[in-house]
């Protein structure tokens, strides 16, 4: 059996008590998210890059934006965070983008079942204070899924994660990669009994999927006229590293939809 980690990406250099140190692998060729592409502008206008301040240092997550003031991240990416600095309405972390919205936030709501040791119920929202302005380049994700993903579902994953075991950092530029789903039993073939039905695993061209830095970030499905659905929220790789076959982990949205609905309102 093998474990999963967290893939939180660490914005400045921490020295924790016991924190694992990274596992390096073989370098991937030409490897991006792992193995993906650069995202077009306005491609996916609900991606939020979010630079977390925890008493443990600064973090880096993505997220999605469901609302014109509502985040939707990872459990982890949330839990004790002080401030959280978002950019979104932007691929790119830096330059001069006329379309780049910054925005503050210090609220959010963890999900009262998350379990840090199991990363079950890996699921938290980010409240922003003020509504933020649409654009073509800034907009809300369509819609919360209508059922549970099934297997061998195409999606795509996104991020600014590490492009691989040995390139540390996140990218400036938003990552995407097609990626297919995987039953629980497949998935549990890997990772054994530590995936619970909340999970869904997520499976790549060889070693495509996420790694550190992807924490948060959605796994979305296109559908009619172009719609989006965000079926999943980033949670865990396997300790083999990014760039080993093992499938990638998410959180399934739909069981946490009226959950979600709730604390937003989202329709």
């Amino acid at each position: 059996m093998k474990l999963f980690i967290l893939i939180l990406s660490v914005v400045s250099v921490l020295a924790l008590p016991g924190a694992k140190q990274p596992i390096h692998l073989k370098k991937s060729i030409g490897g991006r998210i792992i193995g993906g592409d650069i995202a077009r502008s306005g491609q996916f206008p609900f991606a939020a890059a979010i630079y977390t301040t925890t008493v443990d240092g600064n973090f880096f997550c993505g997220g999605t934006l469901v609302t014109d003031q509502w985040i939707l991240t990872a459990g982890q990416c949330v839990d004790g965070v002080r401030i959280f600095t978002i950019h979104l309405g932007s691929n790119s972390l830096q330059g001069s983008d006329p379309y780049a919205v910054k925005v503050s936030a210090d609220t959010y709501v963890l999900h009262p079942d998350y379990n840090i040791a199991t990363l079950d119920n890996d699921i938290g929202l980010i409240w922003l204070r003020e509504p933020v302005p649409f654009s073509d380049y800034l907009k809300p994700v369509d819609f919360l899924p209508f059922a549970e993903i099934s297997p061998s579902s195409s999606a795509m994953a996104i991020g600014w994660g590490q492009v691989g075991d040995e390139d540390p950092g996140i990218v400036d530029e938003l990552q995407w990669v097609y990626v297919t789903s995987l039953s629980n039993p497949e998935c549990r073939i890997v990772y054994g009994s530590q995936i619970t039905d909340s999970m869904v695993c997520v499976d790549g061209n060889y070693n495509e999927g996420t790694c550190k830095g992807d924490s948060g970030s959605p796994l979305v499905q296109i559908i009619s006229r172009g719609h989006t659905v965000v079926v999943g929220v980033s949670s865990f790789i396997s300790q083999n590293g990014c760039e080993s076959t093992d499938p990638s982990g998410f959180t399934r949205v739909y069981p946490y939809n009226d959950w979600i609905k709730n604390v937003t309102g989202k329709t």
